[in-house]
């Protein structure tokens, strides 16, 4: 937990409550130890989506559908979301998920590794979610940033390690060293890419936003 839990606590107790559908498959998979986005992370994709009105939506990291379902919810019917999964497993929860809230119409699937599934997609998204396997951001990065629209934004979640993103990295448990340097270097490249402004929040496990700049 990088921010005081009681302020976490409160603050997720003033939001309005999920849907019926989205609360059971979110209590599903917490059952299930499937991790989903956090009732913070919940929130800021409700508010940014509102605000932004995305109507062509690219989620890295489906898992069981539980985040795409929620940025449907949020876009409106006239948006349309395209999520990533690589883990077989998930597939089918994630769809049965989706077809469950309503969205199979709305959000379309593709099974396969993020880093083959890319390059293969046309765009451009103007919202583009990653919540995938952490130490392929930074390879993700160069086809993210063909993706997105100018005036476009990028969320990625869990930026922040648990807060070990500050720790030097001989602090870091050897067999996530690795994952700790892409980090760093993925939040770098965020932070200095001249064609985006980038702000990081301690939110959750950490979000960053960045928007791409209009030419």
């Amino acid at each position: 937990m990088i921010v005081d839990e009681r302020y976490t606590t409160y603050l997720n107790s003033l939001y309005p409550d999920l849907s019926p559908v989205l609360s059971d498959i979110r209590r599903e998979a917490l059952e299930a130890f499937v991790p989903i986005i956090r009732d913070e992370t919940v929130n800021l994709l409700r508010t940014l989506i509102k605000m932004n009105r995305p109507k062509n939506i690219l989620e890295v990291g489906a898992a069981v559908g539980f985040s795409s379902c929620i940025m449907a919810e949020a876009a409106g019917k006239a948006a349309k979301i395209t999520t990533i999964e690589n883990y077989e497993p998930r597939i089918p929860i994630a769809m049965a998920n989706i077809k469950k809230a309503g969205k199979e119409k709305q959000i379309t699937l593709i099974e396969g590794d993020a880093i083959d599934v890319l390059p293969t997609l046309q765009g451009p998204y103007d919202f583009i979610f990653m919540d995938a396997a952490k130490g392929q951001y930074i390879n993700f990065w160069p086809d993210i940033k063909r993706l997105i629209s100018d005036g476009g934004i990028v969320v990625t979640d869990n930026v922040l390690q648990d807060g070990d993103i500050i720790e030097s990295r001989y602090a870091i448990v050897r067999r996530n060293r690795t994952i700790h340097k892409r980090m760093r270097d993925y939040l770098y490249e965020l932070t200095h890419d001249k064609d985006f402004v980038t702000t990081i929040l301690p939110l959750g496990d950490g979000v960053s936003i960045s928007v791409k700049g209009i030419k």
